[in-house]
């Protein structure tokens, strides 16, 4: 019943619900020889704009940016998303099927690092990374620690803490840390329901008010089993605040000399947008595109008067400060 609702949502839908005739899914091989999936937009005859990274946040999968990736595509731009390691169709770390773990976040910078590496040998013209919520967080982190070294970094609603709390975020890592102490840090830190990697009703209230959008995700879901994730581990948590709070350190964000165009909303109820707005601040050259009750997290997966505005402004921001290069000869 519920896939020939899906089916039926589907009509008109059929560009974030296909994979685009243009583009390529495989897998990239990690140094230590972990299978992480990537899908790469071969390109549709303009003239080459350059390339583009794209990087999801935690739980997600590249089906949900389709739209988006398609439409850079459709710029002229060569376009990859990559896979975090251990979630979506790339293999799990936890000790169960839904749960998503990690022992560290320096994992997946140190693929983020050799793809990037590998990525950009064979490419001209500038190399954009763009990047979503937790997939935010680390490409920030990698370009900080001189891991990778992209022309301009976008990043949409960017993990720079963990939702406004009172709470201050010490006591909150301690907890996390506690708890990755008192059981198996693999175990998962939240519950959504009954039934595991199962989303809760109101799960679109935090991340987008566009109901088609947001049925595509479960589209995906139950056409791809393999893509579901449900909450994140007791090791994630811990390991997310020390992540965070080594990003937040003075002369850390000082670092990142490249320009770097900020997505959020004053009302993201997963990140928070206090700790956004600091590092707008910190950052040597930083631009910010701050929308408020009209967008949730997901600000590419938003309405079309949401949606449009931020790539127009991603378009803007990229002409401005990697433009596209003269052909040789």
């Amino acid at each position: 019943m519920i896939i020939q609702e899906l089916e039926q949502q589907a009509q008109g839908r059929a560009t974030t619900r296909t994979i685009p005739a243009g583009a390529c899914e495989s897998l990239w091989h990690a140094p230590d020889g972990f299978a992480i999936r990537r899908i790469d937009w071969t390109g549709t005859g303009r003239v080459g704009r350059g390339s583009i990274l794209f990087l999801p946040g935690r739980g997600e999968f590249y089906e949900k940016y389709l739209e988006t990736l398609d439409y850079w595509a459709g710029q002229g731009w060569q376009v990859t998303a990559l896979d975090w390691r251990g979630q979506a169709g790339s293999g799990r770390l936890g000790a169960d099927p839904v749960t998503g773990h990690v022992s560290d976040f320096s994992v997946w910078i140190d693929d983020l690092a050799a793809f990037w590496q590998e990525w950009r040998a064979d490419r001209c013209g500038p190399c954009i990374l763009i990047a979503h919520s937790m997939g935010g967080h680390l490409a920030l982190r990698a370009v900080a620690e001189h891991r990778v070294a992209p022309d301009a970094l976008v990043l949409s609603a960017p993990m720079l803490g963990i939702s406004a709390s009172l709470i201050p975020v010490p006591v909150l890592h301690g907890v996390a840390w506690a708890m990755t102490r008192l059981g198996d840090p693999r175990r998962p830190a939240w519950r959504w329901s009954e039934k595991p990697g199962e989303l809760p009703a109101d799960r679109a209230d935090l991340l987008t008010h566009d109901p088609d959008r947001y049925a595509d995700e479960l589209w995906w879901r139950a056409h791809r089993p393999e893509l579901v994730m449900g909450p994140g581990s007791w090791g994630w948590v811990e390991r997310a605040f020390a992540s965070t709070r080594a990003l937040a350190r003075p002369g850390v964000l000082e670092q990142v000399t490249i320009p770097v165009l900020i997505l959020a909303t004053a009302k993201d109820r997963l990140v928070d947008p206090r700790a956004i707005a600091r590092a707008v601040r910190r950052l040597p050259d930083c631009e910010e595109l701050l929308f408020g009750p009209e967008a949730r997290h997901e600000i590419l997966r938003e309405t079309d008067s949401v949606r449009d505005r931020a790539l127009r402004a991603i378009d803007g921001f990229l002409d401005r400060v990697a433009p596209q290069q003269e052909p040789v000869g």
